[in-house]
């Protein structure tokens, strides 16, 4: 799973949506990334590459409060609606709300926090026009599989070695060592874009397929 597939595509653009490999429940890959260059190169890639962790997603919930009204009004055999039609209205009304609180949140925080030492769409943002279509639609997953050659966000990102309890973290300026989770497969598309706009430094990655 770690092979960058061939597909053919300029940049900027998706891959056709058949060739994206997206499973629907993903096998999450553990992974170390070794950045090493000139002290002055590292610090600004580490700069540029910190960000939320998360994408923004903005895309329209109407169409999934008439989704929820409709599984709450009919469920799926043999369930039982439980709520009268006024009260499955309600509840779709308030998991709208909910979830648009939720995207506000999650994009005040991508436009603020650098928690995240490395944060694929602070380095290759996703563009506003998929970020209102939402993470599930053909196109996005499309762009996200040329771009980023997974199609999620990295989790559980790290910066390594841990230091031990009561020790200070070892620093060496010319090398960035980084621990992420990537939902099904490595990262390629994005590591090689890297690799062209920073040319001066080393970008290895490599998946570890035993507990890190």
């Amino acid at each position: 799973m770690t092979r960058a597939p061939a597909i053919a595509d300029r940049a900027g653009e998706g891959a056709p949506i058949s060739e994206v490999l997206a499973l629907p429940h993903p096998d999450w890959l553990y992974h170390h990334l070794q950045v090493t260059g000139g002290h002055a190169d590292v610090a600004a890639f580490r700069a540029a590459a910190a960000g939320a962790g998360v994408i923004p997603w903005a895309h329209d919930l109407g169409l999934a409060a008439e989704d929820w009204f409709h599984r709450l009004a009919v469920p799926p055999a043999p369930q039982r609606r439980s709520l009268s039609l006024e009260g499955a209205r309600i509840l779709a009304g308030q998991l709208r709300d909910a979830a648009a609180a939720r995207q506000r949140l999650v994009a005040e925080r991508a436009a603020t926090s650098r928690a995240c030492p490395l944060d694929l769409h602070r380095l290759l943002p996703v563009p506003d026009r998929l970020l209102k279509l939402g993470p599930e639609q053909p196109e996005t997953l499309a762009w996200l599989w040329a771009q980023w050659g997974t199609t999620q966000a990295l989790r559980g990102v790290v910066e390594l070695p841990l230091p031990r309890h009561g020790q200070p973290r070892r620093h060496d300026p010319g090398l960035w060592w980084i621990g992420f989770w990537s939902p099904d497969w490595t990262p390629w598309r994005a590591i090689q874009q890297l690799r062209a706009r920073w040319p001066a430094l080393r970008l290895e990655v490599r998946p570890l397929y035993d507990d890190p």
